[in-house]
């Protein structure tokens, strides 16, 4: 075991992204994270993937999966005895779910009253639509990263991605980090509420005040940020697009020196970041006209020699190829029973003494059965072959 929560053992509920990926980052940094998966069927996750189900393999990695019916009595019983030695337990169903199956925090913080209560969801515990179904798209809606994403003339888009998700899981995680400090104090757990609508809310950076401040209401601008410039994507001789930010007044000026036209820095119309931001198009323009006359190594050579941050746009082939992803370690090998050498991003952020690491791929379903309730529980062998007849694990 390697990582700083070696200590903490978390119960993961649920399925697909939101709480899942709250899991997969406390598994990442060496806790023992046991997923409560449904018999027979198990998260849908471990079909996803874009032609192999490969999706699984990453987010149920360092986890131990068990498998429990959790709308059968027994199946309840089951779980309060593991939560009684838990310290985290996540869940991502529908608000109320728990209560109705009497699995709520006050139920389960009567058997551990250190238990961290982990709760993510489209609209939070409480509120007018916290009955709802939410999913990420609707989080990511009404959060307001959706009206931003895309390009001005089109209808909004979305990033290819399940960001609302992922952004939900983390302040989850964030949150119970913070819940677990505070239980060092106090000797008492609490519930963390994680909302995915206010997940994405919390990363709108000062949408609202520029809204009730000054009526403006951002709008959707593509590779850009309105009046933050040169900030874009400049296409090259051999039709390579590199991605360049040099807004700050100092890096600007070494772009232009890089350019050629060190006069830039002086001129009125971009000596000033106000200034660049009301002359933004016809910046970009100039910007362009110089980058699309030299090739994409040699340009970017030019640009790292003078301090100005510019990069490729890549994709999974340039993330495998790249030196220093390699140097980094960005990238690993997982041993894997079907996928040889199977590559996934690394755990993140690196810490400098206790590390953390991907031990194992997401594993076969119920593959812990025996290990967690007959090592951790107590079950008999007898009574767990029981359970696994009458369809309670």
């Amino acid at each position: 075991m390697t990582g700083p929560l070696t200590d903490i053992r978390v119960v993961e509920l649920g399925t697909l992204i939101a709480g899942p990926f709250c899991g997969q980052l406390f598994g990442d940094m060496g806790a023992e994270v046991i997923k409560v998966e449904a018999p027979g069927t198990g998260d849908p996750m471990r079909a996803w993937g874009r032609g192999l189900p490969v999706w699984w393999p990453v987010i149920a990695r360092n986890k131990k999966s068990v498998t429990l019916n959790l709308r059968e009595p027994r199946g309840q019983e089951l779980l309060r005895e593991l939560v009684a030695h838990a310290d985290v337990l996540i869940e991502n169903f529908r608000p109320g779910t728990l209560e109705r199956w009497g699995l709520d925090y006050d139920a389960l913080s009567a058997v551990n009253e250190r238990l961290v209560m982990v709760r993510v969801s489209g609209f939070g515990q409480t509120g007018p639509y916290a009955r709802r179904a939410g999913y990420g798209s609707v989080g990511e809606a009404m959060g307001g990263i959706r009206y931003l994403a895309g390009d001005p003339e089109r209808p909004p888009s979305r990033v290819g991605l399940s960001i609302g998700d992922s952004l939900a899981a983390t302040f989850a995680c964030v949150g119970a980090l913070a819940a677990l400090h505070d239980r060092e104090r106090t000797g008492k757990g609490q519930v963390v509420d994680s909302a995915i609508y206010e997940a994405v809310l919390a990363v709108m950076e000062s949408t609202v005040p520029e809204y009730t401040q000054g009526g403006t209401i951002r709008e959707r601008s593509g590779a850009i940020l309105p009046k933050t410039a040169p900030s874009n994507v400049y296409p090259t001789a051999d039709g390579e697009m590199i991605v360049m930010g040099a807004n700050q007044d100092s890096v600007f000026a070494r772009l232009a020196e890089a350019m050629g036209q060190p006069e830039l820095a002086t001129d009125a119309r971009y000596a000033d970041h106000v200034a660049r931001g009301e002359h933004q198009d016809e910046l970009d323009e100039a910007i362009a006209g110089w980058t699309a006359k030299l090739p994409a190594d040699p340009l970017l050579d030019i640009l790292e020699r003078h301090g100005v941050p510019a990069g490729r746009i890549f994709r999974a082939p340039e993330m495998l190829t790249d030196p220093h992803f390699r140097a980094r370690d960005a990238i690993v090998d997982v041993a894997h029973p079907v996928f040889e050498r199977l590559k996934m991003q690394n755990v993140f952020p690196k810490l400098s003494r206790t590390q953390g690491a991907v031990r194992w791929p997401g594993p076969e379903l119920g593959e812990h059965n025996d290990e967690v309730y007959r090592g951790l529980v107590g079950l008999s062998i007898e009574e767990l072959e029981t359970l696994h007849k009458a369809g309670v694990v």
